[in-house]
């Protein structure tokens, strides 16, 4: 892809998701998105440990108490459960979607290679890639081939309309080849895909897109007409795209979170279990003074696992949701004064 230069009057209003400029923002990004969600938990249960050891030593917290302990430990056992059950029933949910009987499952089957046609169609190649990166680079090309030819339609003239189109596609070229190149740096899995695409707005251009073929159809030539409907049909193959595999995606990360929580559940209340027995004895702790703080500490870190596996993944799920919830042209993460064209009621009429 060639360079564009980039005119922000048109894309003042979009989205900047995925530039991650000083330390919090890419720690914040980290944590609700890039990091691994195994790292993001530990992450989160370090900082537990950090916050139980503080107010120990400062004396706010005591582990002598054994009615406190033992009453947590009793309440952390009830809610283990309770997250565990709801996991399965989550899980429950996903794998219902599954099930299909062989006409579902042939119709889902012609839907995914009619699309990938489709694609294979707008980037005038004999078929789409089968890795999910590789289809979202490819409709990103089309976007900016069209885009780029969109421009060359106009440079010729000379007055308002073009210096809008311009506008307008550099925008769209200076947004694709960032994202282009975001997907060259990554793998090829489904949620590389995914976060990829979520920092290209192209519900935004669309918009935009829309609106200039219907504010400026009088002054488009048919061949600006046609690479303008181009451009369109690639931004919507885009979206339908970044769906197909933002669906695929939280299937597999809600199936692997249940998978986690299954797994932890079980140490987590046994660690529960053992927390109460520690303080069962008339005579206190069976641990001594100096490592009852740390023992009990670490069992509580195992207690929490569930609920910090629990945070780590509906952190990511729920961001990727947000920054994805948009159909076509319709951007609800927009105000209602957002936007460069002022559009009033019966202007055509």
């Amino acid at each position: 892809m060639g360079s564009a230069e980039t005119d922000e009057t048109l894309e003042s209003y979009g989205a900047d998701i995925g530039t991650h400029d000083g330390v919090l923002t890419r720690f914040r990004e980290w944590v609700l998105v890039d990091g691994n969600r195994l790292s993001v938990t530990a992450t989160i249960l370090i900082v537990v440990f950090a916050v139980v050891a503080a107010l120990y030593e400062l004396g706010v917290i005591t582990f002598v108490n054994p009615g406190a302990v033992t009453s947590v430990a009793s309440g952390m056992i009830a809610g283990t459960f309770s997250l565990v059950t709801l996991v399965v029933s989550v899980n429950q949910l996903i794998l219902s979607q599954e099930f299909s009987a062989a006409g579902r499952a042939r119709d889902r089957l012609e839907d995914v290679i009619e699309f990938r046609q489709t694609v294979a169609d707008d980037a005038a190649v004999p078929a789409s890639p089968a890795s999910p990166t590789r289809v979202l680079g490819l409709i990103l090309e089309s976007i900016h081939d069209d885009a780029t030819a969109l421009a060359d339609t106009v440079e010729d003239r000379d007055d308002e309309f073009s210096e809008i189109v311009i506008r307008y596609t550099n925008g769209v070229i200076e947004r694709t080849e960032r994202t282009d190149d975001l997907i060259g740096k990554s793998g090829s899995d489904t949620f590389t895909a995914v976060s990829a695409a979520i920092t290209y707005d192209e519900s935004w251009h669309l918009y935009v897109g829309t609106h200039l073929r219907g504010e400026y159809a009088d002054s488009l030539s048919p061949a600006a007409t046609e690479r303008l409907d181009e451009l369109i049909d690639s931004l919507k193959l885009f979206h339908v795209a970044r769906e197909q595999f933002k669906t695929t995606y939280l299937q597999q990360e809600l199936t692997r979170f249940s998978q986690l929580t299954v797994y932890c559940g079980v140490p987590s209340i046994l660690s529960a279990i053992l927390i109460g027995l520690l303080y069962a004895d008339f005579a206190g702790p069976s641990v001594s003074a100096a490592l009852l703080p740390s023992v009990v500490s670490v069992l509580f870190l195992v207690v929490l696992l569930p609920l910090a596996l629990l945070a780590s993944y509906i952190l990511r799920t729920a961001t990727i949701t947000r920054r994805t919830a948009s159909v076509g042209p319709m951007v609800p993460q927009k105000g209602a004064e957002e936007g460069p064209f002022d559009v009033t009621a019966g202007e055509d009429r």
